[in-house]
């Protein structure tokens, strides 16, 4: 089983960034492709964005523009550069990774059920 460990998160002031990383132990290559998403209190996990093995990225429209997903692989790391931050982006931030071969640019990655492996999320909050 893959296990998935968040780091990074933090308090911020609006317009500062954060970079998000998640180690990955016991990756295998049954593992194609990753993501990053968040939730809020009182509302439901989402999507922000993705990575394939191929290097494809997808954003969620909220983010785009400012947040970048990339991976090293030699350190099986995941990263999530967030810049520009704004106070709705506060919210638990979980790293995937799913058997799928893709996770970018397809509409039923949006389902939680799309990835098999999920991080303990670790705490983004940004102040106005």
């Amino acid at each position: 089983q893959v296990q998935l460990v968040e780091s990074g998160g933090g308090s911020v002031q609006a317009g500062g960034s954060l970079r998000l990383s998640c180690a990955a132990f016991g990756y295998t290559y049954s593992t194609l492709c990753m993501g990053w998403f968040r939730q809020a209190p009182g509302k439901e996990r989402e999507r922000v964005a993705t990575i394939d093995s191929d290097g494809t990225t997808s954003y969620a429209d909220s983010v785009k523009g400012r947040f970048t997903i990339s991976q090293d692989n030699a350190k099986n790391t995941l990263y999530l550069q967030m810049n520009s931050l704004k106070p709705e982006d506060t919210a638990m931030y979980y790293c995937a990774a799913s058997s799928r071969t893709y996770c970018s640019a397809i509409y039923p990655s949006r389902d939680l059920s799309w990835y098999s492996s999920w991080g303990q999320g670790t705490q983004v909050t940004v102040s106005s």
